[in-house]
């Protein structure tokens, strides 16, 4: 038992990174909108998120290969290699921590909902949804202040385990059906709700996952020797993210979409499943949907310090006055929900469309940086690797322009 344990702990050291960006792709944002998807499209819309999978792989090998080979994180890069890169860096920098600033509000309105349904179910007991945001904030405060980057990893981990044998065991009790997920991969577009095939991308091939990838591979401590490992661990990252959205979607549409129910608040998903798999089932979902958002609540409230490290070139301190009181002011927007009128899913969806805006002017720079014999050495970018990146391009420029009407 004791060898089956180190062999676990090591495998999962060899994939570090991409865990704790499955920790951050795949929260609450991801499990609202595929969820929504579901209830609204069945799994008519598989095609965008399959598609979305891919070219997070394709982005994520780029911007860990650029980190390795410089030396250098993203945003410093972007920054010191193109000429005023300083505005396109501060840009991103901006649009990154708005974008997850709004996030923040509807992942933890949504976790405080599911957690306040919860202890409802097993106490008949109704706590306001401000007093349990308050101890998950000062837990992780805590967490953050005192800990390391290895002890959030793990944390991580055991989230993303737990998210996922969640999903697993009630994609199981739903038991959707094979011919609808086949059908799912034939494209089509459906009128009047281009947003969601923008939220679809905006929460897969999201912009910050990729900025991040940079972050995390740095601090992993990973050099150039450690190419095939990065594109290892990217390959699993983009796989699990695909492999848990897809089951999400198709829990929600096994269910939701043949009832003719559209998904609202999160708490409408977990009665439904009471009358499939009785009580039981409905504290699994709960249990994967907070492990989703706690797992991503982690690097959302480390974005701004973390992306202000990446862009001055300087040392990550997480435990500086400046990064606790970024750290600080993320987890009190995070107390959005409880005076917002709009509900945590609804502001989910419109979070991960306002992503989807991002990602031209991240897949953009990469390509041009990827090509730079002088930055980039014998490393530089092959004729297949600018192929599968100006593809990326298209989609990004697609997926925005979906988003802008749905935005506007």
């Amino acid at each position: 038992m004791n060898k089956f344990y180190k062999k676990t702990a090591a495998a999962l050291a060899l994939v570090g990174p991409g865990l704790f960006l499955i920790g951050y792709n795949i929260g609450t944002g991801s499990v609202t909108t595929m969820a929504k998807t579901g209830a609204e499209h069945g799994m008519g819309l598989l095609w965008v998120l399959v598609l979305a999978a891919i070219f997070t792989y394709v982005l994520m090998v780029a911007y860990g290969k650029i980190t390795l080979v410089t030396g250098r994180t993203a945003l410093y890069n972007v920054r010191t290699n193109f000429k005023q890169g300083w505005i396109l860096a501060v840009y991103i920098m901006l649009s990154l921590i708005v974008g997850e600033m709004l996030a923040i509000i509807g992942v933890m309105g949504i976790v405080a909902d599911l957690a306040q349904e919860g202890i409802r179910m097993t106490t008949d007991i109704t706590i306001d949804t401000f007093w349990i945001i308050l101890v998950i904030a000062v837990a992780m405060y805590a967490l953050m202040w005192y800990g390391q980057y290895r002890a959030f990893e793990k944390v991580l981990v055991f989230f993303v385990i737990l998210m996922g044998l969640s999903f697993l065991v009630v994609f199981v009790l739903v038991k959707p059906s094979l011919g609808a997920l086949a059908q799912g991969l034939i494209p089509r577009i459906p009128e009047n709700n281009l947003g969601l095939i923008a939220a679809i991308a905006g929460t897969t091939c999201s912009a910050a996952v990729f900025i991040m990838r940079s972050t995390v591979v740095a601090e992993k401590g990973w050099t150039v020797n450690d190419l095939k490992t990065e594109k290892r661990d990217s390959l699993v990252s983009a796989s699990m993210m695909l492999f848990l959205s897809a089951v999400i979607m198709a829990v929600s549409a096994g269910t939701l979409h043949i009832m003719g129910l559209k998904l609202d608040n999160t708490t409408e998903m977990i009665a439904l499943f009471e009358p499939i798999g009785g009580k039981i089932a409905a504290y699994i979902l709960i249990l994967g949907i907070i492990g989703a958002g706690l797992s991503t609540i982690f690097p959302i409230a480390l974005i701004a310090p973390w992306l202000i490290a990446d862009y001055t070139g300087k040392p990550r301190n997480l435990h500086s006055t400046q990064s606790r009181i970024l750290i600080l002011i993320a987890l009190l927007i995070s107390f959005g929900s409880v005076f917002l009128e709009q509900r945590p899913p609804a502001l989910m969806v419109f979070s991960q469309a306002f992503q989807a805006c991002i990602l031209p002017a991240v897949a953009i720079p990469i390509l041009i940086l990827l090509n730079r014999k002088g930055l980039m050495g014998s490393h530089s970018a092959t004729t297949k690797d600018n192929l599968w990146i100006a593809a990326v391009i298209v989609f990004s420029l697609f997926t925005t322009w979906y988003a802008i009407i749905e935005l506007f």
